[in-house]
């Protein structure tokens, strides 16, 4: 009885091997599966370290004493952030790639538009929005009227593009990988750069018992808007990146 399947074995696999769906794929498919999937990779590294953050790790820290602060941070932190911040960098890099290469160059041509110029016009919306957001979470301490700032940029941000480009694939990843690149600032910008000198006082405070500037409380202020932020920023940014592959989302032109 077992036999029976492994007679019709050798006419299978000739079935197999004349059919389109065990084609070998073309060296460009291949290189745009890597591209998808190392793009999932990062991403999962850098939205989980960021979810960590906001659900585990701050709730946490709220309840810890200062001695104990002084051993966890230090050594907690900086492997933490590291996977991080280059998380965010490999997410975004390899989105823009993928974005330039396979996404605005068809819905250009289809409108007939200049390819460079929808990718230069787009990075520049997108620096723009940022420039106005980094001062605003440094200016503005209240979590709450911040949050009702930035909603308001992007919404601007949002619209600008939806007015200027065509496709659906365009305007949605261009959000979406808009609202990543402003995250991916914020790491570096403020998250990162602020946590290097947090770690450094506090592990200096735990070693030598040196005293924690006060400044550090300010600067863990700006640590906690910014990957609030960030955190809030993701729902959307995740919304439309799934939403970009089918009709979910139509962008009425």
């Amino acid at each position: 009885m077992l036999t029976g399947p492994l007679n019709d074995l050798p006419a299978f696999l000739g079935f197999a091997l004349q059919g389109d769906w065990l084609a070998v794929p073309s060296a460009d498919d291949l290189f745009r599966m890597l591209l998808r999937w190392s793009h999932f990779v990062f991403g999962i590294a850098w939205i989980g370290l960021l979810y960590f953050f906001n659900l585990v790790n701050v709730p946490l820290m709220k309840e810890l004493d200062a001695p104990t602060k002084g051993k966890v941070i230090p050594k907690l932190m900086p492997k933490a952030l590291y996977y991080f911040r280059w998380g965010a960098v490999g997410t975004v890099l390899v989105g823009l790639i993928y974005y330039a290469i396979y996404i605005i160059p068809s819905d250009a041509q289809a409108a007939g538009a200049g390819y460079h110029s929808w990718l230069g016009i787009w990075l520049v919306i997108v620096l723009v929005t940022y420039a106005v957001i980094y001062p605003l979470i440094h200016k503005i301490n209240d979590g709450r009227v911040l949050a009702i700032c930035i909603a308001i940029l992007v919404i601007i941000m949002s619209g600008v593009m939806i007015y200027l480009f065509k496709g659906n694939k365009t305007i949605a990843i261009g959000i979406g990988g808009g609202l990543g690149v402003i995250m991916m600032l914020n790491v570096w910008g403020i998250i990162w750069r602020y946590q290097k000198k947090i770690i450094a006082w506090t592990a200096d405070n735990a070693d030598n018992g040196t005293p924690i500037p006060a400044e550090s409380a300010q600067l863990a202020r700006k640590v906690f808007l910014a990957s609030r932020t960030n955190a809030w920023l993701s729902l959307p940014m995740l919304l439309l990146m799934g939403a970009s592959h089918g009709d979910y989302i139509m962008f009425i032109k």
